[in-house]
């Protein structure tokens, strides 16, 4: 039973980043193509800052609990990109509220 443990230890992060990789491929290519058929421009999400996030926050607890750098980082990574894409993007006016 060891040894199934150890391999779902060391298999983790590699699943994690490939979902990780899947999901952002697959936003990309949706957006552009609703770029594409809209010809406004889109607003976005916080996806890539809940990375960011999500990785820094990962390492942190990661190494604080046993020194899994690597699963905190790709686990903090795709709950970031999780939480960030659910949070849209207000739109912003261009200056007109300027005085």
């Amino acid at each position: 039973m060891d040894k199934v443990i150890e391999f779902v230890m060391a298999a983790l992060p590699w699943i994690a980043v490939g979902l990780l990789l899947a999901v952002f491929a697959a936003r990309s290519a949706g957006s552009k193509k609703k770029a594409k058929q809209s010809g406004e421009k889109q607003n976005g999400d916080y996806g890539t800052e809940g990375m960011c996030l999500g990785m820094c926050f990962g390492t942190a607890i990661g190494t604080s609990l046993g020194n899994n750098t690597g699963l905190g980082i790709s686990l903090g990574m795709l709950l970031g990109l999780a939480v960030g894409s659910s949070i849209k993007k207000k739109r912003q006016d261009d200056g007109d509220d300027q005085e």
